[in-house]
Order: C-alpha cells, then structure tokens, then sequence
C-alpha cells in the first residue's frame, strides 16, 4: 500500500505497508530528517534482510506480529487455537490508516526544525500521528487492528486487538507487541527487586536467545521491570544510544528482549495469560495491554525526558502543587487514640504539612493485621463519634484529610468472608495459601464489585472532606480462580472499573497506588491514581537508589517520597536528618514519623526543609530529571533543571566509603553552556555541622557561592568536599 514515516521529539517511525502481509517496521529510533521524495523506498529496499544459505527462499520479514508463515522462528507475536485448529496464522493488510491529529510538542523538545510542527507534510510521511493497521487471515477466523502512536513526546504506543471472526470459541493463549531494535544494541538493563528493596538495576550483554521477565504475582510484582532498556555498549544516563519499553498492565505480564542467529532482535511485551483465560466467542476481541516504547541517543535521561514529557502532558496528571503529606502509619501504628492524633496534626501543621493521612486500623475489628478487612464501616469502639472530629481538626487547620484503604483484600476474621467465603479469588475446592493473612476478593463476582463499591462509595459520601485514598495492595495472587477458571485477568480489568467508577463519583478525590509499597507501579494503574508509594522502606540510603531508579519511567510529583524516623523502622539503620531530607526532596514530599516525639530544635529543622520543599516544588515537579554517571560508584549526583534552564538545583550523595580519599569533580549536568551560573548551597538550609567535612566547613567557595558557566559545571564539574558516608551536600544553580 505505501510507505509510513513518523516524526516527533527527534524520533522516527518508518513502516512498510507495501506488500500483501502485515508491515515491517523498517527504523524505530533517531530521527531520519525530512528525508526527499526518493530515499523512503530506498531507505526500505536498503534493509530488506538477505536470503541466506541453507534456509527460506524469499527474505524473512519481521512484521508488528512477528509470525511463523512469514519464516519467523522466534517467540510468536500470537499463540491460541481453536480446537487444536487454526493454531497459524498468515495476515494479509486489509487497510492502513494515517492520522496526524496530535497535540504539538514541547518547545525544548522540537531540537529547532520546523518540519516537527504538526501537520506539516513532506512527500509521503507525516511529522506525527497515529496509524491504525487492519488486517485479516479469513483462513484462521481472526481479525487483527495493531493501533500506533507517535506522541509529541516521542513517546511510541503500541497496541494489538485480536477479534474471533470464526465460528468457535478461539483460546488466545498470548498476543505480544513488539519492536526491532539494531544490532548497536549489544547490552540490557532492567530492574528486579523485592518488598523494601524495590528497583534494583541489573544489565548484561543482549546474547543470542530471549531474555524474558515474567510477572506472575497477579500484580505488577516488586521485581516488575519498570523498563527493559536495550542500548550501546556502556551507555549511561548521559550517553549511549538506548530503546526502551514498558508493559502497562496490572496483573501478570512479560516484558522480553531476543535476539536471533538471523541477525534480528525485538523487544516487546504483553500480558501473561493462563491456559483457559481469555477464550473469545464469535465476534468477541481481546485488546493487549499498551505497550510504551522510547527511544533516546543521549542515554537513560533522555528516555526518562521523553517519558516524563509525555506523562505531564496526560489530561489526567495532576496540575495543582503536591500537597506536603503526613503519613501516620510510623506514628502510632494500630494504635487510633483521637487526642493524640489531634496533637500529630497540630504538630503537623506546625512543621508546615498540608495533607494528614490515617492509616490502617480506622474499620471494624482492625487492632492488628489479622482481622476487619473487608469490614469498611468506622469502628465504634475505637471512633465512638466517627472520623468526623479528626476530619474536622485536621480541616481547620487549612491541611486536607487522607484515607488508608485496601479494598481489594479480605481477612478470613471478618463480617465479610464469613458471610460471603465464596467471595474469594480461590480454586475449585480450597484457598490460595494465606499471605498476611488475607485472601483477595473476587472482583469480577458481581455481588462482590457492587459491595466493594458501595461500601467505598459510602465512607467517602458519609464524611465531609476526605479528600485522598491510599489505595493498599498487600500480597500476592496465588491460584487466583474465578468460576473455576484462572481469574486475573477478569480480576484486573475488574480493578480498573472499580477505580474508574469510584473517581467519576467522587472526582475530587486523589488516590495513590500503594502495593506492600511498589509492588503496582506501572502506567495503567497510573492512568487511574495521582502517585505511587516506591516502598515501604522509608531508609534513606535504600531511598536513593529507589527513587533514582523509579524516576527511569516516573516525574518526581508521582513519586511520593517522606521523611522517616531517625531509625528505618524497615532497616534499623540510623540516619541524621539532613541526609533523610534531601533524599525526601525530589519527589512528591512528605513524611512517615512521630513528630510529636522530637524536640524543638528538630521540629524547627524539618519545618526549614519542608519550607525548602515548597519553594522549590514549581521546579522538581516540572523540570528535566538529570542524573550524573560519576565514575565513583560511592558517589551519587541527581537534579533537576528548569525547562529553560535559568534554574536547578542538584543532590549529591555518598553512599559508602571510597577507595579514592577524595572523589573526583561532581559534574552538574543539563546547563546551558553558554549561561554562567551561581551554585551555592540553598538559602534556609540548615548547615549541617555534623557532617565534619574536609577542608572544615561548608565548602571551601566564597561564602555567597560561586560563579561559574554552564560548560564548566557540565564537562569539568565541582570539586566538593568529601563526605561522610550515607551523607548529602544540596546546592542550586541560578543563571547569573
């Protein structure tokens, strides 16, 4: 049919919709430029695989869906059967359509042609836009439409609907997007973890073969790849040439790179299906996950840049600063006492919070972990006269009131489960073993959705001025059964709804997804909530690779980040609080700690920094993300820097001692080099005295900071003093 080139944010996007079957993508990554008339075809006849000994007469072309009738011996884009019949399939286009119908880009991201506005047409390509491939395979019974976005962003979306054409049941067994990248890509990064040590970055060598992460916890998991990066050899966060890919889906998914003795290599990523799961009927469809691709040549940071940028441009990403948030679960725990939780907010206030959040134990029974969910009415014997009176103090002191909830989970002791045990995602016969003691509600049971939502619907309408949920997600799906079928799927897609249906009645509600902490961070849960809490493990030192990690995919206003008691309740560790505040900093800030317990001098501390925050959060919550590749693994540097660049401000972290006595110069990237620049400690910041620094005192500058360009701070960087380990020094930047 023809030739598609998509252009956006110095991506390009070029398909070849000419022959009979689905199209190839030719070139995913840099932008190609306003290419003449002639070099598309000739950009395409250029990269036609040859034919090679010893196999297929013609080429073997890799499709949107890579399949075996097209000589394809990888991982399959589609498996499914009907019957044990029509397990193949062979595509052929039926229709192309080409939309340019996108918002224009950033400023900072149009890299100065104007060729990258929208609705600009040179030959046969758009700038940007949407495609939508139809094709059909009248043989197997199926219809396939594959959906592709190019945002202004750069960011690419891809999508693949399936529909039963036929005349009996069709088992789809998986349906996978996926993506070229070249064969410069030689080396993997992606993140594993678990519970209170979320995002740990692991990378190797792309071999031959599929490197394949799977994701069976029934919930985006804590090992959940946030993205699977395939780059250059050595790439870093400011160089490197990388590509990348996100699955959106929360429940079980997979996420793989491979790469073929042929000379291909894919990533992609889809949803994990069990056998039996999705088995469409005639005429039914089933829609994959979105699968987000981006691609960067100036290494991880320019990822995140794109990511971020399109995230803020979403209609649902919050636009009013984030409200400084106190959490009170650290505090006192299960143990609810209305005097002393008026004193907390007091305190709260006081240090200049402006959302105050009960936590877990407010609900019938709930004076520990193993009773009451499921339960969600006020308990009377601990409330005698309702929230209202703490809603209502925390209200007049001008802070909006936050709820603990975790609808999705019930305890065997409970109202609920002993009236309704058939209510539980389970097999035939027995229950999932317990975890925390719990069990997961059956939400595509329709009593059980219609419950859950009246109950949640009524606490928010009973009280005036709740204001936000901490949406709770405590353990794992293990033999999660629905009507004696595996049921994850049906129990996601029924979690979506019940988000959607909550907010459209209660729109000026905030949720943030909680999950044992980061266990359900990905872009469709974020499609339906306004944060993600990282981790349970409020540890500063374990903070900065977290957040540093999390920050790959996520802007820092969704991340939410406290400050923590002295002692980690998770680690034990001990940190001053400097250290634990400038980790805090970056992110949608808060904290996780009885502050009623701390003396003035302290009180006065953290109410400086929590002012520092707000006066800095106009900048963390909308500018670019940097992160430093310093060559001292015990050093760490991170910021962020105004769109027009005229202000930043940069943390620098010691994480461990170094074999090195003093590190070498810290490098503040993402200046204009041609601006010159006063850095300096931030003004208000308490001087941290305990750090014991060498030379003695703040820094061995001028007093009122120094003066230095753009170029310099950038490629030669700043000698700073050498830390302590598990101390942070904070320094902003103002163009002079």
């Amino acid at each position: 049919m023809t030739i598609v080139h998509l252009r956006r944010a110095r991506t390009s996007l070029v398909l070849d919709a000419r022959g009979p079957g689905l199209p190839r993508v030719v070139h995913w990554g840099a932008d190609l430029g306003p290419l003449p008339d002639g070099d598309l075809p000739a950009l395409v006849d250029a990269t036609v695989p040859p034919v090679v000994p010893s196999s297929f007469d013609a080429p073997t072309v890799l499709s949107l869906l890579p399949e075996a009738s097209a000589g394809w011996s990888g991982r399959p884009g589609l498996a499914g059967h009907r019957d044990g019949r029509d397990w193949s399939t062979a595509f052929r286009l039926t229709g192309l359509d080409v939309h340019d119908d996108l918002a224009p880009p950033p400023p900072d991201l149009l890299g100065g042609d104007p060729s990258h506005a929208p609705g600009v047409k040179k030959g046969p390509f758009l700038t940007s836009g949407r495609v939508v491939v139809r094709a059909a395979d009248p043989g197997a019974g199926l219809g396939l439409t594959v959906e592709i976005t190019l945002d202004a962003a750069g960011v690419l979306t891809l999508r693949h609907r399936l529909r039963n054409d036929g005349d009996g049941r069709y088992e789809l067994r998986e349906l996978t997007p996926v993506l070229p990248v070249p064969s410069v890509a030689t080396e993997l990064l992606d993140l594993t973890g678990r519970w209170c040590r979320e995002r740990a970055p692991q990378r190797h060598p792309l071999p031959m073969g599929a490197w394949v992460r799977e994701g069976r916890h029934g919930r985006t998991g804590h090992d959940a790849t946030l993205l699977l990066v395939a780059g250059t050899a050595g790439f870093g966060f400011r160089h490197g040439e990388v590509w990348a890919v996100h699955t959106a889906w929360s429940g079980d998914h997979v996420t793989a790179a491979e790469r073929r003795p042929t000379g291909e290599a894919t990533l992609g990523g889809g949803e994990l299906l069990a056998p039996g799961e999705v088995v469409l009927g005639p005429g039914e469809e089933y829609a994959t996950p979105l699968l987000y691709a981006a691609h960067s040549a100036d290494g991880l940071d320019g990822l995140s840049a794109a990511l971020h940028t399109h995230l803020r441009a979403r209609p649902s990403h919050p636009r009013t600063p984030r409200p400084v948030t106190l959490n009170v679960w650290e505090a006192v725990y299960f143990d609810h006492d209305l005097d002393r939780l008026r004193a907390l907010a007091d305190a709260a206030a006081e240090v200049g919070v402006e959302r105050f959040v009960l936590d877990d134990g407010w609900f019938r029974g709930r004076r520990h972990d193993q009773a009451g969910l499921g339960d969600w009415w006020v308990d009377g014997a601990v409330w005698p006269d309702g929230l209202q009176p703490l809603i209502d103090h925390v209200r007049g002191h001008g802070m909006q009131f936050g709820l603990w909830v975790e609808p999705e989970m019930v305890n065997p002791d409970s109202g609920l489960f002993r009236a309704h045990p058939d209510w539980v995602l389970q097999a035939p016969g027995r229950l999932p073993p317990p975890w925390r003691h719990q069990q997961v509600l059956d939400l595509a049971h329709p009593d059980a959705y219609a419950h859950l939502l009246g109950r949640l619907d009524a606490v928010l309408s009973e009280h005036d001025g709740i204001a936000y949920l901490k949406w709770d997600h405590n353990r794992d799906l293990t033999e999660a059964g629905h009507a004696g079928r595996p049921g994850v799927h049906a129990q996601t897609l029924a979690v979506y709804r019940l988000l959607d249906e909550l907010r459209a009645r209660h729109p000026d509600v905030e949720i943030e997804s909680c999950s044992s902490g980061g266990a359900r961070v990905d872009l469709e849960i974020l499609r339906r909530t306004d944060r993600v809490w990282a981790s349970d493990c409020n540890d500063a030192l374990e903070r900065l690779s977290i957040q540093r990690w999390t920050g790959l995919l996520l802007p820092p206003e969704l991340i939410g980040t406290h400050i923590g008691p002295e002692r980690s309740h998770t680690t034990h560790r001990v940190h001053d609080l400097g250290f634990r505040a400038v980790t805090a900093l970056f992110g949608h800030h808060g904290i996780e700690w009885d502050i009623t317990a701390i003396d003035a001098a302290e009180r006065a501390e953290l109410a400086a920094w929590v002012a520092l925050h707000k006066r800095l959060r106009p900048l963390l919550h909308t500018g670019r993300v940097v992160r430093a590749d310093h060559p001292d693994p015990a050093v760490q540097a991170h910021g962020v820097v105004a769109h027009d660049r005229s202000h930043a401000v940069y943390a620098v972290s010691r994480v461990a001692t170094s074999v090195a006595q003093v590190p070498g110069a810290v490098r503040l990237p993402g200046l204009d080099p041609a601006r010159r620049y006063l850095v300096r400690p931030p003004a208000g910041v308490p001087e941290p005295a305990r750090l014991e620094l060498s030379p003695p005192g703040w820094l061995a500058w001028p007093g009122d900071g120094i003066t230095v360009s753009g170029s310099v701070l950038g490629s030669v960087g700043l000698q700073l003093p050498a830390l302590h380990p598990e101390q942070a020094l904070l320094l902003e930047a103002t163009a002079a």
